[in-house]
Formats: structure tokens, C-alpha cells, sequence
């Protein structure tokens, strides 16, 4: 990214002649980035938006899957999305449960932190 200084200094510099070869050793910035910049196609101070996460399209299937049985195995989860086209690792899709708090909890589950266990018999 181009800082607004740079554009302004690159298109200066290009007025007055300048290769964009010149101006990006000049400024040391890669000649691609500047003729992007220079042509218009990008805007200096502003990022490209970067792309679509992949998880997004199979968050609402997600979501209700474990709405529906909030004790569904990630595994079974996940098998199930590569079937309908998800293409990450299970790593990934584990992450995206966890970091997108999607598993609802289980009332008859919680609370049981560091506390001795039992099966509890509850409706799935």
C-alpha cells in the first residue's frame, strides 16, 4: 500500500518524466504496485479488501447443526461440510467453531469445570 506522501511524490516524479522503473528503485517500492497506483486501479491510503473466508457460505449449515444437536462431534461436522464442497483443513474448521462461537451450550453440561463427572442422561 501506498501512502498518500508516496503517491503524490510518485505522480510528481512521473510528470516530470520519470520511468515507473525509476520511481519504484527511487521510492522502493515494487513497479507493478506503482503502475497499479499511477493507473488508478488502487487508491493510495486504502487496502484491498481481502477475500472471502470460505467458512462464511457453511456458517448458517454449521450453526444449525449444532443448534440441532449441540453435542454433534466436530468430525461429523466436518465430514459433512467437505461433502457439500468446504475445502479447509479440519484444523480450519475446528478454529472457525471455536474462535466463531458457534456450539451452543448444554445446560445439563455446564458448570462441571474441575469438578468430578458423571454421564448425565439428557435428551440429544
Amino acid at each position: 500500500m501506498l501512502a498518500q506522501e508516496e503517491y503524490v511524490e510518485a505522480h510528481a516524479l512521473r510528470k516530470r518524466g520519470w520511468s515507473i522503473s525509476a520511481i519504484a528503485r527511487h521510492l522502493g517500492r515494487d513497479r507493478k504496485t506503482l503502475r497499479a497506483y499511477l493507473s488508478g486501479e488502487r487508491t493510495p491510503g486504502q487496502r484491498r479488501p481481502a477475500e472471502s473466508d470460505p467458512f462464511d457460505e457453511f456458517e448458517p449449515y454449521v450453526r444449525q447443526r449444532l443448534a440441532d444437536d449441540p453435542h454433534l462431534r466436530a468430525t461429523v461436522l466436518f465430514e459433512e461440510a467437505k461433502k457439500l464442497g468446504y475445502g479447509q483443513s479440519y484444523v480450519t474448521f475446528a478454529r472457525k467453531i471455536r474462535s466463531r462461537q458457534l456450539r451452543p451450550s448444554c445446560a445439563a453440561c455446564g458448570g462441571t469445570r474441575g469438578q468430578a463427572v458423571e454421564i448425565i442422561d439428557h435428551p440429544r
